[in-house]
């Protein structure tokens, strides 16, 4: 019953006694009185008087707590077998009956000594003696074991005394010692269970993942020990069941006695309480567990998060830092080439952000108990991506802006220097003739026609387009490149002007007549004043007006038209020498930048790589497979470090700034 787990209530057990039960001085054969009265039995037992008290009473003790705390409330019949005794021993064991029985007292049942003389002081001793057993109960003195089935039934009594109840006492004390030890081991795993569950809910959260990991595992693994032990003791209770069964399931027709019953019902109750107890732990421990589980995912995602934040905040970092826009279409492809670069090296750190947030999502769905702390990293994660995403698209806007403006610019320089080179290439005397002036016009109109297929034709328009991105340096190299378009356009029109002047067909002969010294075109060049607009006809009329008008006669109008045009040819021509000038200066600054970026890469490398790889605090760094090769990475860029260093071949471009027809020389005599 759940009193044998009573210690406090009933603190003596088998295996404290074994040795005074094994004595069978008394015995609980399970028997009961009609009214379910527990019967103990004082078999005969010679040295019953030799007894100590201590033992005494232990065993008595024992056995009044054996039965159920509804039958003991009956009251106990006892039985005391003297049949060959004497009376001294039926006064002795009355005396301490009476004295130390610890139990309620129904009935005390005496087998008086068989004997004649101690029968008959038996009888006169029960008289003179009865107040001093101090017994409130009926003492009945019995002459056989027939009297006895007169009150009770011989179904519960022992062969001994007349009766058909099987009992054995070492099988008796067998299951009484497997049922305590039953008992026991219920509520050790009991106060196990109770104390690890406490553990367990006084268990504060680790803070990382390996601590996590390292306590998740450690509590299942307890667990796991604990579930052997209930699934142990669950066995032992039901092997332990099956033995006190035995007798029933050998015949049919054995039949346990109330006392049997009792110890199947005991041991039943252990295992109810047994699985109840386990019932309860599990779904404290599913709670539990699902606890740790969810904080070893909390932990892990936090873990990640901290990675994944510090890739993205890298990837940020290095995203802002391109603020670049660009000032050429090299710098721009490279500046492009470089964010597709950052974007691809984003990709991973991206996809495992987002990756990550669904993960933080699906724990939020699976009711994760640090909601609160997962929710916003998620929200965070999510908006750092769609910050660089929309980062990098805008990047990727502006520089193709930036490439269209830079591709515009250049063929607009590259128009404005073909078109120099083109004037340029026409010969002055080549086009006095009518045929020649025409073949120039001619050159003039289909190139002309390319500024319109380069989108050229209003140069102010795609200015206004990218005017929104320009920085100031730009936007002075796009407005430098747009006054050349303006000035190149001014000498094309100058240019046609002339050209379909002299081309223009003559309506009459001209007859040849040789010019008087005055009117000689290498003097009278000087004094022809030049047009206030040109390619304005009403000016350049008047202009020729008031010419013919002072110097020539109408006949000589020919003549003074071919000198104008030539003057005009030679002012075009100087204006076209300016400008190659200007070209020529660019060029040979953009070779001397170029030179000196050579050469600063030449030195970063020869400092940086080269020379480190004599350093021995470096050694470890270098591949096995590598030292000891210098000579062969590097080959000779030392020398052609050197050749193009500030003292040589750099200098001596340096020097062709003012003189740009020495350039070439640096070339051909190397």
């Amino acid at each position: 019953t759940d009193e044998i787990m009573q210690q406090e209530i009933r603190p003596l057990v088998a295996v404290d006694i074994i040795e005074q039960l094994h004595r069978q001085f008394a015995i609980l054969s399970g028997g009961r009185g009609k009214d379910g009265a527990p019967i103990i039995t004082f078999p005969e037992f010679a040295g019953f008087s030799d007894i100590p008290d201590e033992d005494f009473l232990n065993v008595v003790t024992y056995l009044t707590s054996i039965p159920s705390l509804e039958a003991a409330s009956i009251g106990f019949i006892i039985i005391i077998d003297r049949r060959r005794d004497k009376w001294s021993a039926v006064k002795a064991s009355l005396t301490r009956i009476a004295g130390a029985f610890p139990g309620n007292l129904q009935l005390v049942f005496v087998l008086r000594p068989s004997r004649f003389i101690q029968r008959t002081i038996a009888d006169i001793g029960i008289k003179l003696y009865r107040d001093d057993f101090k017994m409130k109960v009926p003492i009945i003195m019995l002459n056989s074991v027939s009297d006895l089935h007169g009150y009770i039934d011989k179904s519960q009594l022992t062969r001994e005394l007349g009766g058909t109840l099987e009992y054995g006492h070492s099988q008796w004390i067998h299951h009484r010692t497997a049922i305590e030890n039953f008992a026991m081991t219920v509520k050790t795993i009991a106060q196990m269970l109770q104390t690890f569950g406490t553990d367990l809910a006084e268990t504060e959260l680790p803070n990382d993942v390996q601590c996590t990991q390292d306590l998740l595992s450690a509590h299942t693994d307890h667990h796991s020990k604990l579930k052997d032990e209930l699934k142990l003791a669950v066995k032992q209770g039901a092997t332990l069941l099956t033995c006190i069964r035995e007798p029933v399931t050998r015949s049919a027709n054995s039949k346990l006695s109330p006392d049997e019953l009792e110890n199947v019902a005991t041991v039943e109750r252990l295992l109810a309480q047994l699985d109840e107890t386990e019932k309860a732990f599990d779904q404290f421990w599913t709670k539990h567990h699902l606890k740790l589980e969810q904080c070893l995912q909390l932990r892990h995602f936090e873990h990640d998060f901290r990675e994944v934040k510090l890739a993205l905040d890298n990837l940020m970092e290095t995203q802002a830092g391109f603020a670049d826009i660009g000032d050429s279409v090299t710098r721009v492809e490279h500046l492009l080439r470089e964010q597709k670069q950052l974007e691809e090296k984003g990709q991973e750190p991206l996809e495992k952000a987002q990756s990550l947030a669904l993960h933080g999502e699906q724990l939020i769905q699976n009711n994760h108990y640090a909601v609160d702390s997962i929710r916003p990293k998620c929200v965070e994660l999510r908006r750092i991506c769609d910050d660089f995403t929309n980062e990098t698209k805008k990047k990727y806007d502006i520089l193709g802006k930036s490439l269209e403006l830079h591709k515009q610019l250049d063929k607009a320089s590259q128009w404005c220097e073909a078109g120099i080179y083109l004037l340029a290439s026409q010969a002055v005397d080549k086009c006095q003739s009518q045929e020649g002036a025409e073949t120039a016009l001619t050159e003039i109109e289909k190139f002309l026609v390319t500024a319109k297929e380069h989108q050229l034709s209003n140069p102010k328009e795609f200015y206004n387009q990218f005017d929104m991105i320009l920085t100031p340096e730009i936007k002075a190299n796009a407005q430098r490149i747009l006054q050349k378009l303006e000035d190149v356009q001014e000498m094309f029109d100058k240019r046609q002007v002339s050209l379909k002047k002299l081309a223009a067909k003559q309506t009459r002969p001209v007859q040849p007549v040789a010019p008087h010294p005055e009117s000689s075109p290498k003097r009278a060049s000087p004094k022809i004043t030049r047009p206030a607009a040109v390619g304005n006809s009403t000016s350049n009329h008047a202009v020729l007006k008031s010419t013919s008008h002072m110097f020539f006669s109408r006949k000589h109008l020919p003549g003074v038209l071919i000198t104008l045009c030539h003057a005009e040819l030679q002012r075009t021509q100087a204006q076209v020498f300016r400008c190659v000038e200007t070209a020529k200066c660019h060029i040979i600054n953009e070779l001397i930048e170029t030179e000196r970026v050579y050469v600063e890469e030449l030195q970063s490398i020869m400092e940086g790589y080269a020379s480190e790889m004599d350093n021995p605090n470096l050694v470890h760094l270098i591949p096995s497979a590598l030292q000891n090769k210098k000579e062969i990475l590097f080959g000779n860029l030392p020398e052609i470090y050197e050749f193009h260093n500030r003292q040589i071949f750099l200098k001596e471009i340096e020097n062709c700034i003012e003189n740009p027809e020495l350039l070439a020389r640096c070339f051909l005599k190397r």
